[in-house]
């Protein structure tokens, strides 16, 4: 029979054959160690996040619509290209990348495509 061990302190297990931890202590401690660590990786992906999108917002402005700029603009406010939230590919094949509800296209000439999703 396999003898199955706690995952923080290695007791052995009696009960249930699915069980991970041997007490709520070793359970509590397991989960908010993970957490401490989730945290701060979604931390700074988030901050980054959010930069990318306020450089955005600064830049596309109370327009409407979309607006083209120069690679160049982005990169002097420190917008990080490789952080977005999720990408769409039009039945073109060109690849729009959103952070939250904006979205920028790159142009072969290095210009860059701002839009704003409407909701």
């Amino acid at each position: 029979m396999n003898e199955i061990k706690c995952k923080i302190c290695s007791k052995l297990l009696v009960g249930r054959n699915d069980k991970l931890f041997c007490s709520v202590k070793c359970k509590n401690y397991y989960h908010v160690n993970l957490r401490k660590v989730t945290d701060k990786e979604v931390k700074e992906l988030d901050t980054i996040l959010h930069r990318n999108r306020s450089i955005l917002l600064e830049v596309l402005g109370k327009r409407k619509g979309q607006i083209t700029v120069e690679r160049v603009v982005l990169e002097k406010k420190r917008f990080s290209f490789k952080y977005h939230t999720h990408l769409y590919v039009n039945s073109k094949g060109k690849t729009y990348y959103y952070v939250y509800d904006f979205a920028w296209m790159e142009f072969s000439n290095d210009a860059i495509l701002i839009i704003r999703k409407e909701k």
